[in-house]
Formats: C-alpha cells, sequence, structure tokens
C-alpha cells in the first residue's frame, strides 16, 4: 500500500450557478442550478473513472485545488472551495474515498493561477492512508 499515490483530474472552472454565493429565487433557477450540480459532479466522477484506480477505495486523502483564471484579480478561497462541493461529491460517487468528511477528506487552501488560454482548475488528489 502505497500512502504516497495521487492523482490529477482536470475540470473545467465551476460556473456560477456552482457558487455558494449564488442564490436561487426561483424554480428555474432551482433547476438551473440542480442541472449545473449533476453536470459538475458527473464529470469529476468520469475523470476518477478514467484514472483506473484499482487501490480504491482509499481511506483519507487531501485535495488540492489549483485554479487557472483567464485573469488575474483578487478570488475568494472560501466561495473557489465551495463551488467545488460538486466535484467533491463526484470523487465520492466514484469510490476513490467513501465520503467527503473531515475523517476522510482534507480541503487545502486554492492555488490561484493565470492561464489566459485554457482556463481549468486541477483538482490533486493525494492518498495519505
Amino acid at each position: 500500500m502505497d500512502a504516497a499515490e495521487s492523482l490529477v483530474i482536470i475540470l473545467p472552472l465551476p460556473g456560477g450557478l456552482l457558487s455558494p454565493n449564488n442564490t436561487v429565487g426561483s424554480i428555474g433557477g432551482r433547476f438551473a442550478k440542480a442541472r449545473a450540480t449533476g453536470k459538475y459532479r458527473r464529470l469529476a466522477k468520469q475523470a476518477v473513472y478514467d484514472e483506473q484506480i484499482e487501490t480504491a477505495p482509499w481511506q483519507h486523502v487531501t485535495v488540492e485545488a489549483r485554479f487557472y483564471f483567464k485573469q488575474n484579480r483578487r478570488r475568494d478561497p472560501d466561495n473557489a472551495i465551495g463551488s467545488l462541493k460538486a466535484a467533491y461529491d463526484g470523487i465520492v460517487d466514484a469510490g476513490l474515498v467513501a465520503d467527503d468528511d473531515y475523517e476522510h477528506m482534507t480541503r487545502l487552501p486554492p492555488i490561484f493561477m493565470t492561464a489566459r488560454k485554457h482556463p481549468r482548475v486541477e483538482l490533486t488528489i493525494k492518498r495519505t492512508r
């Protein structure tokens, strides 16, 4: 059992509907948020499946999110981490880790970078146990 086992999944930047600051005031808005959440969750799940990790489930992981934005400006780290909730759920759905609670997953502070031509978020998932 290699405690240093890790993988990186690359996802599009989470859209505004996934932001914790996004308030939903209508039925249509709720449906739109639910669709966006489900799609992002499925993208993360598929990205983990594509890695074909044979040692899953892992007991505990750390997740580092590296955001690549088109523009370099100030970002809210708490909002950035919150916008990835669907991705964390997708990682769990894929069976890589049992749950996204504090006993199974530690989220490291996000890192913000600039990539004008290819905005994205890279999640580095490291097995700790």
